[in-house]
């Protein structure tokens, strides 16, 4: 891969080349600074004042230039303004056609300064990105907040593109008025717009879509999804996003998502009764809820190895296995059977394809719609994980037909058999399975009446302005320090087992995997047991519970709303992932029972707090994790998404396990003796977390 100084040479528009970053020029002078201090010849304050007044001196240059170009572009379409309005009084067709050509024209002139504004803001990231990986100092947050938020920053107009949406909006608006509307008055203000058919003016619009940032909340959740995606994808990659996006197939991953989070959950106010109905003790629900998480270990791997192949047939096995797992698990109470019962939920979990869900938006929705369908997915588990308990509590029907029980155990396997059944069904009429070939078979066709240089530019502007693989951008730099052309193809390979995947992360990703693994372990014994200390202590029915939980679920996009849009914009990442740590263990320290009676304010408040500390910590956790993670990671079988989910589903399986082995025990000692192992896996996060920071910064 070539190392992204070379890519900024190949890439720039010749005749501007002097107006670009001077990218070596600042690499050279940040291995200078390097040495300087080494040998002491150089302060530090020094340096962060040079390579600042260096920057700011670059920026400048980008921007007069862009300011420079905006005016030309301006006084072309007031030219072109005055002809359109001489035409109104004299339409005529040859004239017309003039027009728009010179509005294509100017349209085409628009992508190439919005090309030069995106291999600025790249190479401005990648620069400040080398700069704070040298001298471990954070010198990015000071610089974008001390030049972004003044009332004179010319970083504005290279991060937010300002000014550029008004020659945006004059050539769409004109090209639009110049089309054959057919006596329509309506405009592009009015909605419905009428679709624009002109390719300048589609490609200016994608091309927007690009520069512009995201809200903070959409990337907060989409990162949340951790849905990785490397640096620079193909030129063409945009064209086959769209061939193989079919917007109903989106839907039927998302709703699987969905129903497989209430297929976890729903039987968790009821597991311990269930149990109990069945011959065994109250405790046995940890191994219940925790079968499906054990086979869940398993099915990972194969259905992410699965959709390497197809999407459609993995879906089709997992509904399949689902509708015949939920089947099991009702019937276990006519048959009277445990072993049924933990088989029901096996099979449950060997249909989990959350890795496939995840693939498909990774591989086959368009990168500008990407951020949401990420969102859609950390949206659709958390209203799953609410809407479980919730439907458990409402099932508190009991009658027979004929041999068949329905009543409060075996209703969430009947319901949830019903829904995967009506799933299938669905995803067989309508799923459209994406092309493997695509990009084969649909290289883009230049017509003859666009040029070269604008072919040469449509397709560089298909390269994401937003970079997410923060490793992949640190190997493309060491590979340009180094003098070396390009990274070995070695280097760019996807990990072809868990073990190779492993050696692939950093320290700081393994801090990061244990934080994860932590809170899953907490979430998992608040959640397990809740059924069994409630019935214990405060005599809870089952509705109780499930209305408990169910709250609980619904405090999860609240709290990814306000950390997305507003915690997040004011204090790093790094401190809110620290204070979640802190957080969650004084939930943990909370919910303790020792001298005083236990109460209901107690366990709910510090329950409340554990889980919603979590939540929170999760989001943090993720969003860190997609940007340091190895760019290897974000292709293949064994992904970074995988080993997340594998790190989480295994803490799932201890702690339900951990809720089994302390029932023998008693229930009185149960509370205590699982919080103990939440309490230490926190102490040591937050150890590790504390020592990561202090070495990193």
């Amino acid at each position: 891969m070539v190392a992204f100084g070379k890519k900024l040479k190949a890439r720039q528009i010749q005749e501007w080349q002097a107006y670009y970053i001077n990218y070596k020029l600042m690499k050279k002078k940040v291995k200078q600074y390097a040495h300087q201090i080494e040998v002491g010849t150089l302060e530090r304050r020094h340096v962060l004042k040079d390579f600042s007044r260096m920057l700011d001196n670059q920026i400048e240059k980008i921007v007069l230039f862009l300011l420079e170009q905006q005016g030309l572009l301006a006084s072309k379409l007031a030219k072109l303004r005055e002809q359109h309005d001489t035409l109104e009084q004299q339409p005529e067709i040859s004239q017309i056609t003039e027009l728009r050509e010179g509005y294509r024209v100017v349209g085409y002139d628009l992508l190439k300064l919005l090309y030069f504004v995106e291999m600025n803001a790249i190479g401005l990231r990648k620069i400040l990105k080398k700069f704070d990986k040298r001298f471990r100092y954070r010198f990015t947050d000071y610089y974008v907040k001390s030049r972004a938020n003044h009332p004179y920053s010319q970083l504005q107009q290279v991060f937010k593109h300002v000014g550029l949406g008004a020659v945006v909006g004059a050539v769409s608006r004109n090209l639009h008025e110049l089309q054959d509307c057919q006596g329509s008055y309506l405009s592009i203000y009015d909605p419905p717009a009428l679709p624009l058919q002109d390719p300048v003016v589609d490609s200016i619009k994608a091309a927007v879509d690009r520069l512009t940032h995201s809200t903070n909340f959409l990337n907060f959740m989409a990162q949340h999804a951790l849905i990785m995606q490397e640096e620079l994808p193909a030129p063409a990659e945009e064209q086959i996003d769209e061939e193989r996006y079919h917007y109903v197939s989106l839907l039927l991953n998302l709703a699987n998502t969905f129903l497989y989070m209430v297929n976890t959950y729903i039987i968790v106010p009821t597991a311990d009764n269930y149990s109990m109905s069945l011959g065994a003790a109250a405790t046995v629900c940890g191994i219940v809820i925790g079968a499906m998480a054990v086979a869940q270990v398993f099915s990972s791997v194969y259905f992410s190895a699965w959709s390497n192949r197809s999407y459609f047939r993995p879906l089709v096995f997992s509904s399949i296995v689902l509708f015949v797992g939920n089947a099991m698990y009702a019937l276990a109470y006519d048959l009277n059977s445990l072993t049924m019962l933990l088989l029901g939920r096996l099979f449950c979990g060997f249909g989990s394809a959350r890795a496939v869900n995840r693939r498909y938006i990774s591989d086959c929705v368009p990168l500008k719609i990407r951020m949401q369908a990420s969102a859609g997915f950390v949206s659709a588990s958390a209203l799953g994980m609410a809407c479980g308990p919730a439907l458990a509590g409402i099932l508190q029907i009991n009658f027979k037909i004929y041999k068949l029980t329905f009543n409060a155990m075996t209703l969430p396997g009947w319901v949830m058999a019903v829904a995967w059944l009506v799933y299938l069904i669905w995803l067989w009429f309508s799923f459209k399975e994406p092309s493997r070939d695509v990009e084969e078979n649909n290289a883009p066709h230049a017509s003859d009446s666009e040029t070269a240089e604008k072919n040469t530019l449509e397709k560089g502007l298909k390269q994401p302005l937003l970079i997410t693989s923060e490793e992949q951008q640190e190997d493309d730099e060491d590979a340009e320090a180094d003098g070396s052309e390009e990274v070995s193809q070695e280097s760019r390979r996807p990990a072809t087992s868990i073990a190779s995947a492993y050696r692939l992360l950093t320290p700081s990703v393994k801090v990061q995997l244990l934080i994860y693994f932590m809170l899953k372990y907490a979430m998992e014994i608040l959640l397990s047991e809740s059924s069994v200390v409630t019935t214990y202590y405060f005599s809870w029915s089952t509705s109780t519970v499930a209305v408990f939980l169910a709250c609980l679920g619904l405090t999860v996009l609240p709290v990814n709303i306000v950390v997305g849009s507003y915690i997040s914009n004011m204090f790093e990442d790094r401190q809110i992932l620290l204070a979640s740590e802190i957080m969650v263990c004084v939930g943990i320290l909370l919910s303790f029972h020792v001298i005083i009676p236990y109460s209901v304010p107690q366990y709910v408040c510090s329950g409340l707090i554990m889980f919603v500390s979590a939540e929170v910590l999760e989001g943090v956790n993720l969003s860190l994790l997609s940007r340091v993670m190895s760019s290897r990671l974000s292709r293949g079988t064994y992904n970074g998404g995988l080993l997340s989910t594998e790190a989480g589903t295994i803490a799932r399986v201890i702690a339900d396990a951990t809720i089994t082995m302390a029932g023998f025990l008693g229930q009185s000692q149960l509370l205590n003796i699982t919080l103990l192992p939440s309490l230490l896996i926190c102490v040591i996060s937050i150890a590790a977390t504390c020592f990561t920071y202090n070495s990193l910064y």
